[in-house]
């Protein structure tokens, strides 16, 4: 059965089409890729017996802003989407009716450069932004290394890669810092003013909480404090960047203090809620509290929003205050496209070759049959040969099988990267005597 024309989908939603509390609840349920890709790839093998008819390679890319299932399949099968819908809702635990209103299912030369653009930072909620590149690329590993991932897919995140890393290499897409860290920073200081005579509590040790720490110093912060669950990690960040460290049982007294609250931990529950800071509150002798909640799922319950004197920001909020901090980035978005526009070029050319795979496996199949044919007839007939001389004669026979097919191999590949595979390829059968039959065996 010859190998269908490769369809690339991408079904899937992320910060621009989903708000905060479904992510969050997305991000909850999706543990171990290894398991999900090793048990997709067990049903792809049933073929049409199995869970996934029409489906044939899959990459899981689930991040804090994104979940987006990539997929090569036959595009004459008609419940590829509604599969993959399943598939999505069954990973999370989410009923397809939540899912569906904020879905994208995008096809073909749409899901490629979907891929690019996300590759090089240009669909991340801070522009340019090189983290997703990494994280593209451990999905595609793991979908590689569990085989979930095929020839066409390897084809597609080789492309999209190259294209981010060329992006972020060629162009100045991810100069000037412009984290969400950094955002946040600037977000509070239009709310307290300026910072030299204030204290920020940052609630977590992790990348994201750095990010905001750089950003504090940098725009001279009072005083820093840095809460963690674990002390000596507090410790080693306010070592490396300056601040002071506490754990988290000294959590409510130091928000007493504070101006600004910065939270970004990995914590599954809420870590402030509001009975937690009406109490705080009350302490405050009227002064009002920041509290900006960079984590995804959140740290701070929206409920304290509610609360007189409370300002409450959460990581949707962020989008709003981007444009200043992006203003050099947005300018090297034109040079990203062109970058984009030739690698996806380059790709879909590779892709379109892809359809002349199988003519070229029955011809060189037909090619070596013949070969082994004659040169066994010929050795028989020699009467008994001197080993090194029927290894030459082997050597001979491949090197002329090789050579001769190699113009034609080229040429067909050729034409099918150029969108005329079907009448090359019907042509050339006819010259080689390989008929339909051989191309589906």
């Amino acid at each position: 059965m010859s190998t269908p024309s490769a369809q690339i989908v991408c079904l899937g939603m992320n910060h621009r089409t989903t708000p905060v509390d479904l992510r969050e609840q997305l991000n909850r349920s999706l543990l171990d890729l290894d398991s999900l890709l090793l048990a997709f790839r067990r049903e792809i093998g049933l073929a049409e017996n199995g869970r996934f008819p029409g489906i044939y390679e899959l990459v899981i890319l689930s991040t804090c802003n994104r979940n987006e299932l990539y997929a090569h399949v036959n595009a004459a099968h008609p419940n590829s989407r509604q599969l993959l819908t399943e598939y999505l809702s069954e990973l999370h635990g989410v009923d397809t009716a939540v899912l569906t209103p904020y879905l994208q299912y995008l096809t073909g030369q749409q899901a490629v450069d979907h891929l690019m653009h996300v590759a090089a930072g240009l669909d991340s909620q801070i522009l340019g932004e090189p983290q997703i590149l990494g994280q593209i690329n451990t999905a595609y590993t793991t979908a590689a290394q569990t085989r979930a991932a095929g020839p066409v897919l390897r084809r597609v995140f080789t492309a999209a890669i190259r294209a981010g890393k060329r992006a972020h290499t060629e162009t100045a897409i991810s100069s000037n810092p412009a984290s969400i860290g950094s955002v946040a920073i600037a977000l509070a200081q239009s709310i307290t003013g300026a910072l030299t005579d204030k204290t920020a509590v940052i609630i977590g040790a992790g990348k994201m909480a750095e990010l905001a720490l750089k950003a504090l110093q940098k725009r001279k912060i009072g005083a820093v404090i840095v809460v963690n669950r674990t002390q000596y990690r507090a410790e080693e960040l306010t070592k490396k960047w300056d601040g002071t460290a506490y754990s988290m049982a000294h959590l409510d007294d130091l928000l007493s203090t504070a101006n600004i609250v910065i939270s970004a931990t990995g914590s599954q529950e809420y870590l402030l809620t509001a009975p937690q800071i009406k109490q705080v509150m009350a302490t405050r002798n009227g002064c009002s509290l920041t509290l900006i909640d960079i984590a995804v799922p959140r740290n701070i319950d929206p409920q304290v929003a509610l609360i007189p004197g409370v300002h409450l920001f959460d990581i949707d909020n962020l989008q709003s205050n981007l444009d200043e901090a992006l203003a050099t980035r947005q300018q090297e978005v034109p040079h990203v496209k062109a970058i984009i526009a030739k690698e996806q070029a380059v790709l879909m050319e590779h892709l379109r070759e892809l359809d002349a795979q199988p003519f070229i496996i029955d011809l060189r199949k037909k090619a070596e049959q013949i070969r082994q044919k004659e040169l066994a007839y010929t050795l028989r007939h020699l009467g008994q040969v001197d080993p090194q001389v029927a290894e030459h004669l082997q050597h001979l026979s491949r090197s002329l099988v090789n050579k001769l097919l190699h113009e034609p191999t080229i040429h067909v590949k050729e034409q099918a990267g150029r969108g005329r595979c079907a009448e090359y390829v019907a042509t050339a059968r006819h010259l080689f005597g390989l008929d339909e039959t051989e191309e589906k065996s």
